[in-house]
């Protein structure tokens, strides 16, 4: 076999190498940014947005969080504890009517305390912890995101910049409940903890009288069956100063 046969069946060869090695990259390529789409959801959005569109740029910051967060186990809740968070959910959306913004800090404070009580980093690094809850809540974590951002936000007056106002304040609010709901849901074996002659406390702290329940133009009635409750009215936007 001539010189030139050999050297022409090497190029060959290392074309091919280099070919299928090419595709396998692509092909993980393509899953991993899939399998981030599947597991962000819209945060997989607002992190492209972020970076101008650059979706590797995007997939970089996520895989990140991920391997930062993603063996994070949460803690669960005591019962009283649990009663303790949703009795302070309630009296925030019901101080919600005459200080809206008190109400969105108090929200804001709240679901720090409890994501650091169910394991997350702590609230008071707003920024790790947001990463840590949208590796496992990701279709949730942005409301808390809108009421630390509102909570946050200059006051009235100020000179610091455009207040936010009762409404933003109050589609705040609603978007971050989510958030709070899962986190303050049983996990593993506590339904059984609560079978055994203990009711679930946010059937008692979170049902309120059908005269106080909010219409359903504001899209904030849910399903009790599924541990999705009713707004008080306090988030009906009719009824909230200031609207």
């Amino acid at each position: 076999m001539s010189t030139g046969v050999i050297i022409l069946l090497i190029v060959v060869a290392v074309a091919l190498v280099a070919a299928v090695v090419a595709r396998s990259v692509a092909a993980r390529g393509a899953s991993g940014g899939r399998g981030l789409k599947r597991r962000f959801g819209p945060e997989y959005d607002r992190a492209v947005a972020r970076h101008d569109g650059d979706a590797k740029a995007a997939e970089r910051e996520l895989e990140e969080r991920v391997k930062r967060h993603g063996s994070l186990r949460e803690q669960p809740l005591e019962s009283s504890a649990r009663e303790r968070y949703l009795v302070r959910w309630t009296a925030v959306q019901e101080q919600f009517v005459d200080s809206p913004r008190d109400a969105v800090v108090e929200a804001d404070r709240l679901i720090a305390e409890v994501a650091g009580a169910r394991g997350f980093p702590d609230g008071a690094g707003f920024d790790e912890q947001l990463d840590a809850l949208s590796v496992h809540h990701a279709h949730h974590v942005h409301g808390y995101r809108r009421v630390h951002r509102a909570a946050h936000a200059p006051t009235a007056g100020s000179g610091a910049g455009p207040a936010a106002g009762t409404e933003e304040l109050r589609e705040a609010l609603v978007e971050a409940r989510a958030l709070f709901q899962d986190l303050t849901a049983p996990v593993h074996g506590e339904d059984k903890a609560l079978s055994r002659g203990k009711t679930d406390p946010r059937k008692k702290t979170e049902e309120t009288p059908a005269t106080t329940r909010t219409d359903t133009s504001t899209d904030t009635n849910t399903d009790s069956s599924r541990g999705r409750t009713h707004a008080p009215w306090a988030l009906n936007r009719r009824h909230v100063k200031g609207s």
